[in-house]
């Protein structure tokens, strides 16, 4: 019988599989293509069930290598929350110590456990900003921000009455965005170091409890507009909250750290049957 072992995790609610493949296990057991075997274990209902699935691998400089994979099976640069389980899973693993470094399709993220159940990572810096982004056939101003992946940030008044499903595929596929597409957020000003947010995710193809980097982009955004000043505090759909600390001077931003929790849920043991049904 194959057996894969995992551990399923979640940050803020934004919940992944986590698999070491440092033995290249997925690649010795999985006899379909890396994207289906993805796509079928992250089914809810018919097998583990997941947002996203990472794949820690061996890295030749850094503490390990991790590829990230949404539900769909599209593999992509960066997931922020993500990043923070993966950190949290090489350090009970003894893949890595308190302080690592890993490569990602973004770049080399730095990580640190910083309490029983949280970690502080630093992303790579945001980029290709742009302020006041007028989407045909949306009705209301866009901004736009690299974090590791791409993010659109619509500020509104209140995040509670939005059609973040609707709003969210139309930005999500508007010509702008093409080919690639975009992330989407609905942020709502709290107060000068609160922001409150939904998000409909790129790969999910629905809104999620929680985005680590469309967090940071809100909260990057907010800073860079005068909205907010760091450290920001962004409210989740899942009811967690990611702190986020951005540092900018004349020249630009200069650092941007996510920190929250990143919790282990279960250890289990997938067989055959979650991926070949």
């Amino acid at each position: 019988m194959k057996k894969i072992p995992f551990f399923k995790m979640n940050g803020s609610g934004n919940d992944f599989i986590i698999i070491n493949n440092r033995d290249k296990i997925v690649e010795s057991l999985v006899d379909i293509p890396l994207e289906e075997f993805v796509q079928k274990v992250c089914k809810r209902g018919l097998s583990v069930g997941a947002d996203g699935l990472i794949l820690i691998e061996k890295d030749d400089v850094y503490d390990f290598r991790w590829r990230f994979f949404n539900s769909d099976g599209s593999e992509v640069e960066m997931c922020g929350n993500g990043s923070r389980c993966a950190a949290r899973f090489a350090y009970l693993n003894s893949i890595a110590p308190l302080n690592m470094k890993f490569s990602t399709l973004a770049g080399v993220i730095e990580a640190q456990i910083t309490g029983l159940n949280t970690v502080r990572v630093q992303l790579t810096n945001p980029k290709d900003y742009k302020a006041e982004i007028e989407l045909e056939g949306i009705g209301m101003p866009a901004s736009f921000i690299n974090t590791g992946v791409p993010h659109v940030v619509y500020f509104v008044d209140n995040v509670d009455v939005i059609d973040v499903k609707e709003i969210g595929a139309k930005t999500r596929y508007h010509d702008y965005f093409k080919p690639e597409g975009t992330n989407v957020n609905f942020a709502e000003i709290i107060d000068e170091n609160t922001i409150k947010l939904r998000t409909y995710e790129r790969g999910v193809e629905d809104e999620t409890l929680a985005c680590g980097t469309g967090a940071t982009a809100a909260a990057v955004i907010s800073v860079l507009q005068g909205k907010c000043e760091s450290p920001v505090d962004v409210l989740t759909k899942g009811g967690k909250t990611l702190k986020i600390y951005v540092y900018v001077d004349d020249s630009g931003i200069k650092k941007v750290y996510l920190e929250g929790e990143a919790l282990l849920t279960y250890i289990g043991t997938m067989i055959e049957e979650a991926w070949n049904y």
